[in-house]
């Protein structure tokens, strides 16, 4: 330090370094951003949307004491009593085994297990992947959980902390197997869920100090920095155009290269995935105590957004632009104003090609724009017909119901319904996808509740911030694309939402740790 404060660069450079800031801070600029920030900071204090955040719900206050969360919360820890009694009964003999204390000693860290589990399913090549591998995966997962929990006679499987919404869209995605016009085609999407769920519940409950929380972010990371990476390679060697991805007919898109989308086969499935991870790597960088991951997160994040400029996926655009937006909100308001004028500084930059895909955002005669009104058409006329109940789990059952009852009337097969929301209204009924976006919406609710009441640890908060803001940015992409279609990017989406929940209970414990009276007279300030 002492030889780069002495250098004839820093000694020329840091005196015009504070000349600008003080030139700065005397500027109307600098003026007119602090007034627009007061301004936002103002309304935002007062608005519905702060105390929509600050209220909670009767639903939400009463969960945890409910008759049906300790009902479900009991069942479902049955396993786990009858381990814990066990390791009771034989305490000296597995207190005096090496490897019993070995393998204790390895369940107890399965946070970082799962980061493994995860950086493997997400740089598996899509022709070697196979579905079945996170549903097995997890599986493994969710077994060496209740094991992890058997000399811990506190620990158990933490249905409270995963929300009354999310419960109820479990239950609604169970039920809609049975329920299915076609129980065949729904079976195997059964697995896909089941997957999802268990890497929720195992994440919540497993999570318990920042450590694990940052593993896992950091695991993401790595993982982003790989797919990313590979997306490079295909843009080096030269990807064709696939008209099926690009309307090659239309003059703004007649320079645009082939679209990369690294291991997931579909360029808007990779920019969904980046889309989710992004946020938490930026959340690694600045929640990060040491150098090494503020390295890593900076550094994921970068290619990531480097990579998803090269899907070209508009949606994911659009997506990570409203993510960085709440990001900015919740993390430092002040900064607002400033992105706002980095964003249009950084317009005239853009790449011809980049700039062109934007405009057909809006124009009508893009046919993957058009060709998505047939599809919400039929989807409509489905739901007018079966509201309650839907065709049944999984986008067979759907698609299978739109052609019998030959509703789909566009230049192309009936896929899915490219949207989220009309997706998951088709497969679940109407109890799905409300409970859907009610999950969703709750865990942002909570997580930004957590994260405004400026408590806990703050690396915690940061990916707090990151899962959530990532999960709204998802959603508003969803509005254009179905981004469950591959059920690989749909575990990817629950791992995140997992990491905001598993925040979020750790946020809640920081908190109340600092509210309890201090009892040790060594450790109190006065």
């Amino acid at each position: 330090m002492e030889t780069v404060n002495s250098s004839v660069i820093c000694r020329l450079l840091v005196p015009l370094w504070r000349q600008l800031v003080v030139w700065y801070d005397h500027s109307l600029l600098a003026a007119l951003i602090r007034g627009v920030a007061a301004g936002i900071r103002n309304w935002f204090a007062g608005s519905g949307i702060a105390r929509f955040v600050a209220r909670e719900g009767v639903l939400s206050r009463s969960w945890e004491s409910s008759l049906l969360c300790r009902a479900l919360s009991f069942l479902l820890n049955i396993p786990t009593k009858i381990l814990q009694w066990i390791y009771q009964k034989g305490k000296a003999a597995f207190e005096g085994s090496f490897f019993a204390q070995l393998a204790f000693s390895a369940l107890e860290n399965l946070p970082l297990l799962v980061g493994w589990i995860m950086l493997l399913f997400l740089v598996i090549p899509y022709e070697q992947w196979s579905n079945g591998y996170s549903f097995l995966g997890f599986v493994f997962c969710f077994a060496l959980a209740i094991f992890a929990g058997m000399r811990n006679k506190d620990w158990k499987l933490d249905i409270a902390a995963l929300g009354p919404w999310l419960v109820a869209f479990g239950g609604a995605v169970i039920l809609a197997w049975p329920l299915s016009a076609y129980p065949d085609l729904s079976y195997r999407f059964l697995k896909y869920y089941g997957a999802c769920m268990l890497c929720v519940i195992v994440i919540v409950s497993t999570v318990e100090r920042r450590e694990h929380l940052m593993r896992l972010a950091g695991m993401s990371s790595l993982a982003l920095i790989v797919m990313s990476g590979y997306g490079f390679y295909q843009r080096l060697s030269g990807i064709e155009v696939n008209p099926s991805y690009v309307d090659v007919t239309l003059d703004l898109n007649k320079n645009m290269p082939g679209r990369v989308f690294s291991f997931f086969e579909n360029p808007n499935a990779f920019g969904e995935v980046l889309l989710l991870l992004i946020p938490v790597a930026v959340a690694l960088m600045l929640g990060s105590r040491g150098w090494g991951g503020r390295f890593l997160g900076f550094f994921s994040a970068a290619v990531g957004c480097v990579a998803l400029i090269m899907t070209y996926s508009r949606a994911g655009w659009i997506g990570l632009f409203f993510a960085v937006a709440l990001f900015v909100l919740l993390w430092n308001r002040k900064l607002i104003p400033a992105c706002i004028l980095v964003v249009f500084a950084a317009i005239p930059f853009l790449p011809e090609s980049i700039f062109n895909r934007i405009l057909t955002i809006f124009d009508s005669s893009d046919s993957s724009t058009s060709s998505r009104f047939p599809l919400y058409y039929a989807a409509g006329e489905f739901l007018s017909q079966r509201p309650v109940l839907g065709a049944g789990l999984g986008s067979d059952a759907v698609r299978q119901a739109i052609n019998d009852l030959n509703l789909f009337h566009g230049h192309d097969k009936f896929v899915h319904c490219h949207n989220i929301y009309l997706q998951v209204w088709c497969e679940t009924g109407l109890l799905g996808v409300l409970t859907f976006v009610g999950s969703i919406f709750w865990t942002f609710k909570k997580g930004a509740k957590a994260v405004l009441a400026a408590a806990g640890d703050p690396a915690v908060r940061m990916v707090v911030i990151g899962s959530i803001t990532a999960l709204m940015g998802t959603m508003l992409c969803g509005m254009a694309d179905y981004i469950w279609n591959y059920p690989r990017v749909m575990l990817i989406f629950w791992f995140v939402c997992a990491l905001a929940l598993a925040g979020i209970r750790l946020a809640a414990r920081g908190e109340m740790k600092e509210t309890e009276p201090c009892t040790d007279l060594e450790e109190d300030p006065q």
